[in-house]
């Protein structure tokens, strides 16, 4: 009795094979779990720099079926200090990235560039501003209540934002997910990387 030697698969093949499931793993990834943003302004300095890559987990708040707004499940909700990705309201072909500052129902206010919500004066670590000395058109806003799934949002960088005090508010169906980590970072004022930068947490 004979043995049969099963054939050898070809150099090639195999290569071509290992390429294949890792191309499938990378768009599975891609669709259903994180997707990957650059950053090409400074609105939301110092938290972010312009030149990075973010990660965005797409499972932060529910999950969609691909290529559509369907929900196959909906979890909770964006909530105070996240970090965000969406489409943009006024052109959703164009993504923007800002921080939750306000969620349904809220009562949002800004009085000489201090914001308040619910009447509270909100006390935020991360913001700068680039004129302090200096009133513009968005540092005072009167009482605007946040409709049913829509979120406030606002960049870090206060003074150099363009955000739901300009354009309104983010339908939680726009949402593509949390921001969570830097995977790159490149500085092109020094034409390098930010080797400091990459990895670190978005918060």
């Amino acid at each position: 009795m004979s043995e049969i030697t099963p054939k050898k698969k070809g150099v090639f093949r195999e290569y071509g094979e290992a390429l294949l499931v890792a191309l499938i793993v990378a768009a599975f990834i891609r669709l259903f779990l994180v997707s990957v943003f650059t950053i090409p302004s400074g609105s939301m300095l110092n938290t972010i720099q312009i030149g990075d890559y973010i990660l965005v987990n797409k499972l932060s708040y529910g999950f969609k079926l691909p290529f559509s707004d369907t929900w196959i499940y909906k979890g909770e909700g964006p909530q105070y200090g996240d970090i965000i990705v969406f489409k943009y309201p006024k052109n959703p072909s164009v993504d923007y990235i800002k921080r939750v500052v306000g969620l349904p129902g809220d009562i949002m206010e800004m009085r000489d560039k201090q914001l308040y919500r619910n009447g509270e004066k909100v006390e935020e670590a991360y913001i700068i501003h680039t004129r302090p000395h200096m009133l513009g058109p968005l540092d005072n806003m009167a009482p605007y209540k946040v409709p049913a799934d829509e979120y406030f949002v606002m960049g870090d960088n206060r003074d150099n934002s363009e955000d739901s005090r300009a354009w309104g508010t983010v339908n939680r169906d726009e949402i593509y997910g949390k921001a969570w980590r830097i995977y790159w970072s490149w500085d092109g004022k020094e034409n390098s990387p930010r080797l400091n930068r990459i990895g670190k947490k978005l918060e």
